[in-house]
């Protein structure tokens, strides 16, 4: 802890001179799971890329103190070893904590703690502000008694609508701990239903960590053809359960991030089999992939993006989606919505219902940019048309007043003042993104010179921009360097 201290105490002192100086400066954590572009310049920027520790276990509260750092994958190993996991784990290894307490350093330099009991009112409108209401630097995690598997088991839909009776049906179960499900058509589609268990029959078992282990999604998709037989040959619906370890149960989507692996097959025209799989397994995790996305320039084109929705409005949504895009698969969480008194920034006023949907897009959008935004503007205004929101992880292409009517500019601003975070961008300003012309967005024309539009030529040709990704993530895997700072 005195490490973590003295750490935070030397930050402390840069954000009083960035405020003394009213210099705007961005927060930097040295990684990201975002698509948007990072705009930082290290002579403004907050470095909090340190702060990477699991700090101290309090076991007779079940509760640990973790730095924002720390991912999801350390944080797991770490609880295990106690016995514990965490209460909530977010489903790809490299992603961040967060928690139901924050230190958090203001604009001014001052250091305080945030929690439902204290600045209440700080505590959940930072949640989903995107860092842009102070810099936190300490976090407390609720934990759960930990076992050693989870027994995993396969429910085959025909619709969505049969999605959402299952989702309903399983969350009223106490022993249910995960669920989730995938459409892989309108159709066809599997939720699945996580319990712990310590209890893990031989021959049963199943992982998805190792090279030689199928994808999640192609494994689950493969047990769905299987019941769709044995329903067909027996002339009633079944399930189909198997145990998976713990740790590799929470990160099985990791492998291939989803199915976003298929695209990068496919991008490089390459064979999609078994054997191509294992031996591109080192590039098939998220942590490379994302490293990957950024550096080839291709984020700019990917539809990566997450909408809530209610259940009720979810058939709709899906089909829509279906129609505007032709996207398959879907994943689907269920989202707990938090009591309005409790509501953070990112639920926005939109929504009224306890539990949404989260119907997770994934794939290539179109080339021509104002197509993709406009593609981008249609999903966003259908989200708000149903009563639903979306995931500002991703890029948002609202306007100003549109992104404002969706979420508490009032309530925000005065938090951004009362706390002394004017120094910090703006929610608004680290989301949005360029219109070019598009919902009667200002047209940004930039003049190349020759050199520059040569060079931009050159890296946006079949496969070089590719090939420049996968490069720097294999640098960065092997000698970690940085993909969102300007050398």
């Amino acid at each position: 802890m005195e490490e973590h201290k003295a750490t935070v105490a030397t930050l402390a002192s840069q954000v009083k001179q960035f405020s003394a100086s009213k210099t705007l400066f961005r927060i930097y954590h040295g990684s990201t799971l975002s698509t948007r572009h990072s705009p930082r310049q290290r002579n403004q920027i907050i470095d909090v890329s340190s702060l990477n520790h699991v700090l101290r276990f309090d076991e007779s509260k079940k509760t640990v103190l973790v730095e924002p750092n720390v991912p999801m994958d350390q944080l797991v190993d770490a609880t295990l070893k106690r016995g514990f996991l965490p209460k909530v784990v977010m489903e790809l290894p490299n992603i961040t904590v967060g928690g139901g307490g924050v230190q958090i350093i203001l604009g001014n330099g001052d250091i305080i703690w945030a929690s439902a009991e204290e600045h209440r009112d700080l505590f959940f409108t930072a949640a989903g502000s995107c860092g842009s209401l102070g810099v936190i630097t300490m976090l407390e995690l609720d934990l759960i008694d930990a076992k050693s598997h989870v027994e995993l088991e396969y429910i085959p839909v025909s619709n969505t609508d049969e999605a959402v009776k299952q989702l309903r049906k399983y969350q009223q179960q106490s022993d249910v701990a995960y669920m989730d499900g995938i459409l892989y058509s309108p159709a066809s589609g599997v939720i699945m239903i996580g319990r712990l268990t310590n209890q893990a029959p031989s021959g049963r078992i199943q992982r998805f960590d190792r090279a030689s282990d199928p994808w999640f999604y192609m494994h689950a998709e493969n047990i769905l053809r299987s019941l769709a037989h044995t329903s067909q040959a027996f002339g009633k619906p079944t399930t189909h359960k198997e145990y998976v370890p713990v740790k590799t149960y929470l990160f099985r989507y990791d492998r291939g991030v989803f199915w976003s692996g298929l695209r990068a097959f496919k991008y490089f025209v390459t064979p999609f089999n078994a054997l191509t799989r294992y031996l591109l397994d080192p590039f098939m995790y998220s942590r490379t992939m994302v490293h990957a996305l950024h550096r080839s320039g291709i984020a700019a084109q990917t539809i990566i993006q997450d909408f809530a929705v209610p259940y009720a409005s979810a058939s709709e949504f899906v089909h829509w989606t279906d129609e505007r895009t032709g996207i398959w698969p879907l994943w689907l969480c269920p989202v707990k919505s938090a009591p309005l008194h409790e509501r953070s920034f990112s639920q926005g006023n939109n929504v009224k219902d306890d539990i949404l949907l989260d119907v997770g897009i994934w794939d290539m959008g179109p080339k021509d940019s104002q197509a993709f935004i406009k593609l981008n503007r249609d999903f966003e205004q259908k989200v708000t048309e149903l009563g639903g929101m979306k995931c500002l992880y991703a890029h948002a292409y609202y306007t100003e007043q549109e992104f404002w009517d969706i979420y508490d500019k009032d309530k925000y601003m005065e938090l951004r003042k009362r706390y002394h975070a004017e120094s910090l961008p703006s929610v608004y300003d680290k989301v949005k993104v360029d219109l070019q012309g598009v919902a009667c967005g200002a047209v940004q024309k930039k003049e190349l010179g020759w050199g520059e539009w040569t060079y931009k030529r050159f890296w946006d040709t079949w496969p070089l921009g590719g090939l420049y990704g996968v490069a720097s993530a294999t640098k960065g895997f092997l000698f970690k360097s940085d993909f969102l700072l300007k050398k």
